[in-house]
């Protein structure tokens, strides 16, 4: 399997066997390497990986972090891949490609952690499938697919991850200089949920990451803590 690409140093990558765990192998590390820790796994199949924050938000407004990642997952596979497949999210985070599920991208916290608590770190992880490798028939499944499947041909797992860590970081920098208007802008440009109501409009609260849709003055809330339990 090739190794990752040059990652600036802020980057402290951790590798794994194919079959490894990266959510919960940067969870146990988080405590003692702290930020930049990128536990990735090795694959031909998929993409999965994990990076470490050290945020100074309390935990609500923090996880916003969640729409940086899933917007840098999309721009990395936007780089890479054609540019006529889109790429998007069903709420809050399951990566959807050309219409079909493909992966998702994940938030954990420290147990226990307060919503007005400044966590002492948090994990943003990704997942993509590189190829479609269930023993089925062409087109038994057509809700599930893989990158490979639909252009992407010859993106290593070793590549995305490496994409989607810059992208991250970039995503992160530019939430912390301008605030989370364009963050959360970008994120509901990929969000395929409640997108063609008629009259209603959605909106991200800033405070914690929910995604708030108003039609004719009535009001819903969908918790983004809720949605990462």
């Amino acid at each position: 399997m090739p190794d990752l690409p040059d990652l600036p140093t802020v980057f402290a990558p951790v590798p794994l066997r194919e079959g490894g765990d990266a959510m919960a192998r940067a969870m146990a590390l988080a405590p003692e390497r702290g930020a930049g820790t990128l536990a990735w796994v090795r694959s031909a199949g998929r993409a999965e990986a994990a990076m470490v924050l050290e945020p100074e938000l309390p935990l609500a407004a923090a996880r916003l972090a969640f729409l940086a990642a899933c917007n840098a997952l999309a721009d990395a596979l936007a780089a890479e891949g054609p540019p006529e497949i889109p790429v998007e999210f069903a709420w809050p985070g399951r990566l959807r490609v050309n219409g079909a599920a493909c992966g998702a991208v994940r938030l954990a916290a420290p147990p226990g952690c307060a919503e007005e608590e400044v966590p002492a770190w948090l994990v943003l992880g990704m997942e993509a499938r590189i190829a479609l490798t269930l023993p089925v028939e062409p087109g038994e499944r057509p809700d599930l697919t893989g990158l490979a499947e639909e252009g992407w041909e010859g993106l290593s797992a070793a590549e995305l991850t490496a994409g989607w860590a810059r992208h991250l970081m970039a995503s992160l920098d530019d939430w912390q200089a301008r605030g989370p208007r364009r963050l959360s802008e970008n994120f509901l440009a990929r969000l395929a949920d409640e997108r063609e109501v008629p009259g209603q409009r959605r909106g991200i609260d800033p405070a914690t990451g929910d995604l708030v849709l108003d039609r004719d003055g009535v009001r819903a809330r969908w918790s983004l803590r809720e949605a990462l339990a």
